[in-house]
């Protein structure tokens, strides 16, 4: 799979896109009413329990708008925090302050919040399967929601569609799903295969066929354990659709290997954190 990567000059890039997001045409107009010679010290603080992610975002949103400020880490990316604590102090001008607070609390809350939403995913979970994230991210921002999604626990899938085959309804509905497999398995150059199906009936036609992984999508928890007792010798195994807080657990209990949750990235709601002067 593509490593996701969060180097130094693609988080800086990134903050300057949003930072100009934010400031153009005239800049921050309200904030240039501040005397901006005053040198005032601020603490970040959540609001709610949370794991912690978008550190170096914050840092970079500061830095870049005034390279000047200092920036004193209370708590790392990855850190299970609870309300009121304390994530860092920002001590420089007034004015550079909140000209880049909403756009470092906005990284702060995004990371945040997938980390924090897929850690309750994986706690339900249990140990022995894993939690992933799926292709439903925010364009553009996929590194950064599947980073987050790592902080707190989960797993990463496919990062794009060059990583692996993953072969589905809509793919089947076009070609007979034993014919559509093996053509999959002659190409495959080292690149892993899995197979999507929605009934027992369909993996009864490819079991045996030399793939990597079923996904069970969809599936009622009675066929998904009749499902995985069948595949288990053969495959790893992953269910997957609707998937909720409420419904992990019992989808766990059926054996599966891993269960891959949209809701993770395209859901998570945001952690609400907050800069006090």
């Amino acid at each position: 799979m593509s490593k996701i990567k969060l180097s130094e000059k693609f988080i800086r890039n990134t903050v300057k896109l949003a930072l100009a997001e934010d400031l153009y045409p005239l800049g921050d107009i309200t904030s240039n009413l501040v005397q901006n010679n005053k040198i005032v010290t601020a603490k970040l603080l959540s609001n709610q329990n949370a794991i912690i992610g978008g550190i170096s975002f914050v840092k970079e949103a500061f830095s870049l708008i005034d390279n000047k400020i200092k920036f004193i880490l209370k708590k790392k990316d990855g850190s299970k925090v609870k309300k009121g604590s304390l994530i860092c102090i920002i001590k420089g001008k007034a004015q550079n302050i909140l000209i880049a607070e909403r756009v470092a609390l906005n990284f702060l809350s995004h990371i945040s919040g997938i980390a924090t939403k897929t850690n309750q995913f994986v706690k339900l979970a249990g140990k022995k399967c894993k939690i992933c994230c799926t292709r439903k991210t925010i364009p553009n921002l996929r590194v950064i929601q599947k980073y987050a999604v790592k902080l707190g626990g989960g797993s990463n899938h496919r990062f794009n569609l060059s990583d692996e085959y993953l072969i589905k309804d809509n793919h089947i509905a076009t070609a007979n799903i034993k014919q559509i497999v093996l053509l999959a398995i002659k190409n495959k150059k080292e690149k892993k295969i899995t197979v999507e199906i929605d009934n027992l009936k369909q993996l009864k036609e490819i079991v045996g066929l030399k793939f990597n992984r079923v996904l069970f999508d969809n599936m009622s928890i009675k066929d998904l354990k009749i499902g995985v007792k069948i595949a288990k010798k053969y495959y790893q195994t992953e269910a997957s659709g609707n998937v909720s807080l409420k419904t992990v657990k019992s989808i766990a209990s059926t054996g599966v290997d891993r269960i891959s949750v949209g809701s993770i990235t395209h859901s998570a709601p945001a952690v609400d954190f907050k800069l006090e002067i």
